[in-house]
């Protein structure tokens, strides 16, 4: 497989119980990303995300943008490696 540009996301604030997933996966329809959405234990929610790099700082600014009320932190973290996802999912 080809490699893509990947980037793991937590997004911090009132995150979960606010359809954050949702809002997220009807976000990812607008781009051409692979990945999922989860909540975690901690009270964060986990965004994995792939894609070209464009699409993918796209994509988090839309999130962003659209659940801004919600977020007080974002933490990003990119790497290049082999494509492990298809579709984008709720998890």
């Amino acid at each position: 497989m080809p490699a893509v540009h990947h980037e793991t996301v937590y997004f911090n604030g009132r995150v979960q119980g606010v359809g954050f997933r949702y809002q997220t996966l009807q976000v990812a329809k607008e781009f051409e990303v692979s990945g999922f959405v989860q909540n975690l234990d901690d009270g964060r929610v986990q965004l994995e995300a792939e894609g070209s790099a464009p699409e993918i700082g796209a994509f988090v600014a839309a999130v962003e943008e659209r659940l801004t009320g919600y977020i007080h932190r974002t933490e990003r973290h990119g790497s290049i490696r082999a494509a492990q996802y298809r579709g984008f999912a709720i998890r």
